[in-house]
Formats: C-alpha cells, sequence, structure tokens
C-alpha cells in the first residue's frame, strides 16, 4: 500500500487547526503528474493507492475546476487499469458531490470506502470549531453513499472537550455517533493550538472532564464497530 498526495495546503479556517498557517492554501498537483506517480506505483508492486490530501474533494478548485477528484478518479483509474484498490481519505462533508458518489459506485477500482472527518455532531460546537455545521447535509450525504454503495464503510474523527463544549453538546456527539453507525472512528482529546481561534475561546474544558468524555465516546465506537464488523460475518471478501 501506498500514499498518494494529491494536494497539499488548506483553505479551510478551522479554528482550532494551524495547517493553513502553516502550509498556505491549497495547491493541487497536476492530475497527468498524479496519474505518471500512480503508474510508477503500481509497476513497483503497490496493490492498494491511497490519495490523500487535507481536502482530497477540493481537489482542483485551484486549477480551476470546480469538481475535480471524480475525473482525477477516472484518470488514475484508466492509467493503472491492473490495480486492485484506490482510496480515497479525508473528504470534506461538504464537498462531497453526486457526482463524486456515483464515481465512487461505478469506476473501477475505487474503494467503497470514505474518510470523512466531521469533528463533532452538535451544530453549536461546529460553529465554534468554525466548521460546516448543517447536520441534516451530512446525514443526506452519507444516506447517498450508502444508497449508491451499500457495502460502503465509512469512517469519522471527533473532537472532545473544545472550548465551550457542555454536557448537552457531549451527549448530542453520542448520540450522532450513534444514530450514524460508522464503521471506525478515531477520537481526539482536544489540544490547544497557539495562534489558533480556539486558543482565544472562554470556558476552557478540564482536563479530567476531557479524558472521561474521550473514554466514553471511544467506548461506544467499540460497541458500534464490533456490531458493524458482525455483520460482515459469512461474507467472504478479497484482503490486502
Amino acid at each position: 500500500t501506498a500514499y498518494l498526495k494529491i494536494a497539499d495546503g488548506c483553505d479551510a479556517a478551522c479554528g482550532y487547526c494551524t495547517i493553513p498557517a502553516i502550509k498556505g492554501p491549497q495547491r493541487s498537483k497536476p492530475p497527468q503528474d498524479i496519474a505518471r506517480e500512480a503508474r510508477e506505483l503500481e509497476g513497483q508492486g503497490v496493490l492498494e493507492i491511497v490519495l490523500i490530501a487535507q481536502d482530497t474533494t477540493a481537489y482542483g478548485r485551484d486549477l480551476g475546476t470546480r469538481d475535480g477528484l471524480p475525473n482525477l478518479l477516472r484518470r488514475i483509474a484508466k492509467a493503472v487499469a491492473d490495480l486492485p484498490w484506490l482510496r480515497i481519505m479525508y473528504a470534506y462533508p461538504q464537498h462531497i458531490s453526486p457526482r463524486l458518489v456515483s464515481t465512487m459506485a461505478s469506476v473501477e477500482p475505487v474503494c467503497h470506502y470514505l474518510d470523512m472527518p466531521l469533528q463533532h455532531g452538535h451544530p453549536d460546537v461546529l460553529r465554534r470549531m468554525r466548521r460546516p455545521h448543517d447536520l441534516d447535509h451530512v446525514r443526506g450525504t452519507i444516506a447517498s453513499l450508502r444508497a449508491a454503495m451499500p457495502d460502503i464503510s465509512l469512517r469519522s474523527t471527533f473532537i472532545v472537550g473544545y472550548p465551550g463544549e457542555t454536557d448537552a453538546e457531549f451527549e448530542a456527539l453520542l448520540a450522532f455517533m450513534q444514530e450514524i453507525a460508522f464503521d471506525k472512528v478515531g477520537v481526539f482529546a482536544f489540544s490547544l493550538e497557539p495562534d489558533t481561534h480556539a486558543a482565544t475561546l472562554p470556558n476552557q474544558v478540564p482536563a479530567e472532564v476531557i479524558a472521561e468524555r474521550y473514554d466514553r465516546a471511544m467506548r461506544l465506537q467499540q460497541e458500534i464497530s464490533l456490531a458493524r464488523n458482525e455483520e460482515q460475518i459469512g461474507w467472504q471478501m478479497a484482503v490486502l
């Protein structure tokens, strides 16, 4: 397996993140260069290529292409016709287009898998994070992904203990995790980064509260992941 970076930098302004200050705005790699690198990796015996960027779904916007990732997937699939697996990571929830969903569902070798970092399950926390906060849109996107690819595996990440997070907001996150039932989830304890918007916010959550919330969220996801895994009993699949 190998990672193939398709862009670097980020145009988002998430309140907790220093990546835009460090890396600058997104810069997409030309598609012909990506296709050439994919062929080189396939020639080295790589069986799975994982496309990465801070936001893969924004690929090509700086090159003048509004919805560039579906075209890129098709170009890579044509360039590496014998590759078993092509995987997408770090999909920004608001940038997952219907065209991307249909491309994932129809183009070999694109994996029926998506890593969609959502960061929280309560709209007020998401607003403070300066993240997309329309959870009904997220629900609709996930429903369309599962309708097009019933076997899709979905992963997400969430932050607990973001400044101002109340008990009720945290409980809403747990309820959201239970509702969506992601196959895999990474939970992160909020860590204050200097020179970020989050560092200026009041009501910083005590470390012991963050630790307790982290433990509860991870224990819940263990139960969800186990149930999702048990649904695969009886399946037969190719693995790496």
